[in-house]
């Protein structure tokens, strides 16, 4: 489907929407029945490890033919969209994705806040700012960062506050630019009660929580417990491994999502080497669409 065609589906379903709600009751629950809570989740593929070897006009092509339409680029691999890029280097990877049913969603740094040297803080703080920049002008959403570990001699709570307060440095500078920060559930603070704990410090609201299906996410109190903690705040990706792949109570996950009506991106974090990356994207997208099926039979019917 073409961009232009896509902008004409969509203003003719808000045109049936419209001549729905004037014709009354029925056709209005008629739509309702048809956009199930969930269904504006769209899958997509974060490059690690699927991707990492695809040039950026491979990478495209393969997640057009998959239907895993979009892409978290992950700094160091071969597409090169990277911060050194120049201004027109840049327009041509954003008129690419334009040329193409694919979505740039954003750059996945490797940047963290927990250094406690102040001169490696502000590098991080820096070059996140260097990846909301390429982000923005490469036709991209938002840009994925980690929190990411505590140090010896360094009381977890001044860490937790530390990174907080950098989140909400660089969130201010996303906001002024149109882009999300996206702070990945990762490393030793990947507990939900702290990445909780960060976000309550971490209040600027181009901050979200981009949710990683580790296996601490059923510590505790269990997934739901640790799901809700964070819910409020989830921004708009979410980080999921092989669906068929290990113990991961992915279905319960997605009918959590479709109960909160989450719209964001499922992306694809794959850790396995499948000889054929294309059919295997294929198989993954068929799950995800059966699992949000089931999901949404559930929710608000």
């Amino acid at each position: 489907m073409t961009r232009s065609t896509r902008r004409d589906f969509f203003k003719h379903s808000i045109s049936c929407v419209a001549a729905a709600s004037a014709a009354g009751p029925l056709c209005g629950r008629l739509c309702s029945a048809a956009e199930k809570p969930g269904s504006k989740m769209k899958l997509g593929l974060v490059t690690y490890l699927w991707g990492q070897d695809w040039d950026l006009p491979t990478l495209i092509t393969n997640c057009d033919k998959s239907g895993v339409l979009g892409v978290e680029l992950r700094t160091t691999h071969r597409h090169g969209v990277e911060p050194s890029l120049n201004a027109v280097q840049r327009k041509e990877v954003k008129q690419r994705f334009d040329d193409s049913p694919a979505v740039f969603v954003g750059p996945g740094s490797n940047e963290r806040f927990d250094d406690p040297d102040p001169a490696g803080l502000t590098a991080a703080i820096e070059a996140t700012k260097a990846f909301v920049r390429l982000s923005h002008d490469c036709g991209g959403s938002g840009v994925k960062v980690k929190p990411n570990s505590f140090h010896k001699d360094v009381p977890r709570e001044k860490t937790i506050e530390q990174i907080g307060k950098s989140l909400n440095t660089v969130g201010e500078f996303a906001g002024d630019h149109g882009q999300e920060i996206r702070l990945e559930v990762h490393g030793s603070c990947c507990e939900l009660p702290t990445i909780k704990a960060i976000m309550e410090v971490a209040d600027n609201p181009n901050v979200g929580v981009c949710w990683n299906s580790n296996g601490q996410d059923l510590a505790g109190e269990g997934l739901v417990h640790n799901f809700n903690l964070v819910k409020d705040r989830f921004g708009a990706t979410v980080h999921v491994r092989e669906f068929n792949v290990g113990s991961y109570p992915y279905a319960e996950l997605v009918k959590l999502l479709a109960g909160i009506d989450y719209a964001g991106w499922i992306l694809l974090e794959c850790r396995t080497r499948p000889k054929d990356r294309v059919a295997a994207l294929i198989e993954q997208r068929e799950l995800f669409e059966q699992m949000l099926a089931n999901a949404g039979s559930g929710i608000g019917s």
